[in-house]
């Protein structure tokens, strides 16, 4: 039962538009698998049946058997809320829950299409908490016209707002667990207002103010092109018209395959078993079978994938266990 898994639909529509949870392992919005002998079940029902052969060793003994990473595509009609996501250490202690660093890759913007993310400005968390009452918070936000291929790393603590216009990938941390700064004062799908966390967000922003927010990488074709690689979780986009190999063994940790474009077979070396997956579908692939090949059909394919990167995680305990010998 080790094998490929492709999933049902997962979406969810919001007053801004819709957000597809494509792989998710988050309790009340799990994935449900839709190929193969376990067909029907959850994507957590899988994991533990086998946490150490599905996650890989490594992650399944860090995140204690769960599924640390959740992916999504969203489609952003009108301007998502301003918002923010604590660290590890802050959601553990309110929520009892992962924090939640992202990235956002963009697939499609209108013209003119823009993001926040960051602060433009230095500003003070007594200024923040004044800009929130008048409604003045976006001024001080860094302003990013964005197009297909643009990446934004959003390290938990980063105020920022996908808005209207743009459709993206996102990888994050396992989490649902965000903190509403500001809503534009409109009613929710329900016609109440939606709740702000403004004094949680407040604990949780980091004002610091950098050069630049968006991840800048290299885009050449026929390669895994790293676009990422942070402490939560490392991605890599390929972009191939020829049969593409990819050995992710040594990384001791599943693989989560989004299509951005095209059509593709994921074909398992060791076994042979193998799935379509056309853009818009994402896949799951075991540890124990992260040895497989991207077969393009009808021309060209994009592909994202997320994983653990447990071979640097490893390196690095070896280095921590030498120094305290």
């Amino acid at each position: 039962m080790i094998y490929p898994l492709l999933f049902e639909s997962n979406t969810k529509h919001l007053v801004w538009g819709t957000e597809e949870w494509a792989v998710s392992a988050v309790p009340g919005s799990e994935s449900i698998i839709a190929n193969g002998e376990l067909k029907g079940h959850t994507l957590t029902e899988y994991i533990h049946h086998d946490p150490v052969t599905i996650l890989g060793k490594s992650v399944a003994e860090k995140y204690d058997g769960k599924l640390p990473l959740l992916v999504k595509f969203i489609d952003a009609k009108r301007d998502l809320s301003i918002q923010v996501h604590p660290n590890d250490e802050m959601a553990q202690r309110v929520h009892g829950k992962m924090g939640k660093s992202e990235m956002w890759y963009v697939l499609k913007a209108e013209p003119g299409a823009y993001l926040y993310a960051g602060f433009k400005k230095n500003i003070s968390p007594e200024e923040y908490k004044q800009r929130v009452i008048d409604g003045t918070i976006t001024e001080v936000l860094a302003r990013h016209e964005v197009s297909p291929g643009h990446v934004f790393y959003l390290p938990a603590g980063r105020v920022h707002a996908i808005c209207g216009g743009i459709k993206l990938a996102e990888v994050q941390q396992s989490s649902d667990v965000t903190y509403r700064i500001f809503d534009y004062n409109r009613p929710g799908l329900d016609g109440k207002p939606r709740e702000l966390h403004t004094e949680l967000a407040a604990q949780a922003i980091d004002y610091e103010v950098v050069s630049e927010y968006r991840t800048i990488y290299s885009r050449k074709e026929n390669k895994a092109n790293l676009v990422i690689d942070s402490p939560y979780f490392t991605a890599r986009v390929i972009e191939t018209q020829d049969v593409f190999h990819r050995d992710l063994i040594k990384y001791d940790s599943f693989v989560i395959s989004m299509c951005l474009e095209g059509t593709c077979n994921i074909r398992i070396r060791e076994t042979g078993s193998s799935i379509k997956m056309k853009a818009g579908e994402s896949c799951f692939i075991p540890a124990s079978v992260a040895n497989y090949d991207i077969e393009p059909l009808n021309g060209g394919v994009k592909l994202l994938d997320s994983f653990i990167n447990s071979k640097k995680r490893s390196l690095t305990d070896v280095v921590t266990r030498f120094l305290h010998i």
